[in-house]
């Protein structure tokens, strides 16, 4: 694990609504990461909250916040406090489920979505403090990122040859790769490549990638968290 530097102005907290960074700024980011894991239209929702979270989520305002996040807003929108209301006036259905299950972080959440295509999607993340986010899991795969730079998740199967047909395309447009990590659960089977970037991220690059191979399954990009 590559412990990264946070800066005072991260400590003492971001711009946001709310009383608390880690329950409020925190978990409108893992909200918008489900909803870039997720794809478009999503329908329903769940959150299984763990430690802190469950315990303190109406109070702090995490339910609301983590509901905006989901619907795309930002941890200072003004409507985050709506956030609820907008969601019914959305159709998009939601539901918070307490668990008693010990976790690596207090403010842990897993988040379960389903879209119009009736896909289903998870993340599980933690809000670690001054807004900042740790996504431990994506789709019951193990990975760690933290969304601080733009980042491309690509889950592919672990063949020979697609990390350097990857690094070739980011080298194409010129995208220099700040952190690179590769994450499977055994040899030859479901992996995600995780690419956190200093450039912002053309949709030329996303399609490039796209199409390298069978061996690229899906390819999200999240970013302005």
């Amino acid at each position: 694990m590559q412990v990264k530097n946070y800066s005072v102005f991260d400590i003492i907290g971001p711009r946001m609504i709310g009383p608390s960074s880690s329950h409020t700024a925190g978990a409108a980011r893992l909200g918008k990461v489900a909803r870039k894991i997720g794809g478009k239209g999503i329908l329903e929702v769940t959150f299984i909250l763990y430690g802190s979270f469950a315990q303190t989520y109406k109070g702090h305002g995490t339910d609301r916040a983590l509901v905006a996040g989901v619907l795309g807003m930002d941890p200072n929108d003004e409507n985050l406090s709506n956030s609820m209301e907008i969601a019914q006036k959305d159709g998009l259905k939601y539901e918070f489920v307490l668990s008693e299950d010990e976790t690596a972080h207090p403010n842990t959440v897993k988040i379960i979505t389903r879209n119009e295509e009736g896909q289903q999607s998870e993340i599980v993340g933690a809000s670690i403090g001054g807004g900042n986010i740790m996504v431990t899991e994506i789709n019951g795969l193990a990975v760690e990122f933290t969304g601080e730079y733009p980042t491309i998740i690509i889950r592919h199967l672990d063949k020979p040859g697609v990390v350097a047909d990857v690094t070739h395309i980011m080298d194409e447009f010129q995208i220099n790769i700040a952190f690179m990590k590769v994450f499977r659960q055994r040899k030859g089977e479901d992996a995600f490549m995780i690419i956190e970037t200093d450039n912002d991220v053309p949709k030329a690059v996303l399609e490039g990638i796209r199409n390298l191979a069978d061996e690229i399954l899906h390819v999200y990009l999240v970013e302005g968290l």
